[in-house]
C-alpha cells in the first residue's frame, strides 16, 4: 500500500496564466519564488507549492486540469506499487537537481495525478516526530 503524506503540490495549466498569476501574486498575497513568462512558482507557508504554467492555445498537454502532487518517501517505489495495481504512468520518474522527483499517473477517474518527492517538505519532520 502506497503511504501519502499530503498534497504537496498543485499545478495548474491555462491560457489564462497572466490573469490566474496575478489572482495569485495580488489577490492572495502571495510571493512567487519563480516568475517567468507561463511559468509561475509559488511557495505556500504549510511547505506546500502551487504552480502555474502557460497554455498556449492549440498546444496538447496531458494537464487537462489541475494536477494534485502526492507526497510519497520514494516516487519510484510508489510508482512501483500503484503499477502492480493496474495505475497506468505518464512518462518516467522525472528527477530534479535539488533532489525532488515526480511521475504523473492516470487515476481511476481519468484523471492526471503526480506522486512527488520533496527531501525539504516539512512533512517529512512531523512524521519522524511521530515515531
Amino acid at each position: 500500500m502506497v503511504s501519502i503524506k499530503g498534497v504537496a503540490w498543485l499545478g495548474t495549466r491555462t491560457e489564462r496564466f497572466i490573469e490566474m498569476r496575478d489572482f495569485f501574486a495580488f489577490v492572495t498575497g502571495l510571493k512567487p519564488r519563480i516568475d517567468e513568462p507561463d511559468f509561475a512558482v509559488f511557495d505556500l507557508a504549510s511547505g506546500d507549492r502551487l504552480e502555474v504554467f502557460g497554455a498556449p492555445p492549440g498546444e496538447k498537454s496531458h494537464m487537462v486540469a489541475p494536477v494534485a502532487g502526492l507526497l510519497v518517501d520514494d516516487v519510484a517505489a510508489a510508482r512501483g506499487e500503484l503499477e502492480a495495481c493496474g495505475i497506468e504512468f505518464i512518462g518516467p520518474v522525472e528527477h530534479a537537481d535539488d533532489g525532488n522527483s515526480w511521475s504523473h499517473f492516470r487515476a481511476p477517474d481519468g484523471h492526471v495525478y503526480e506522486l512527488t518527492a520533496r527531501p525539504d517538505h516539512p512533512a517529512h519532520a512531523t512524521s519522524s516526530l511521530l515515531r
